[in-house]
């Protein structure tokens, strides 16, 4: 049986926890930064969890992690 290859793309911007839950990081924190206040930039900083909905594909796209 082969290797099943992981996308790239999808281990750049997603990452495990311990406890086998997915995180990723906010949208709307690349540009056009001036007009959003600073609380908002910090919220958009902070890492948030990927919906039970959209965890299985993700975890297709990483088959070892």
């Amino acid at each position: 049986m082969p290797k099943l290859k992981t996308r790239k793309s999808a281990a750049k911007r997603f990452q495990v926890t311990g406890s086998g839950k997915i995180k990723r990081r906010h949208a709307f924190k690349n540009h056009l930064l001036e007009h959003k206040n600073a609380a908002r930039k910090n919220r958009l900083s902070q890492m948030i969890l990927v919906d039970e909905r959209d965890a299985a594909n993700v975890r297709a796209m990483m088959p070892y992690s």
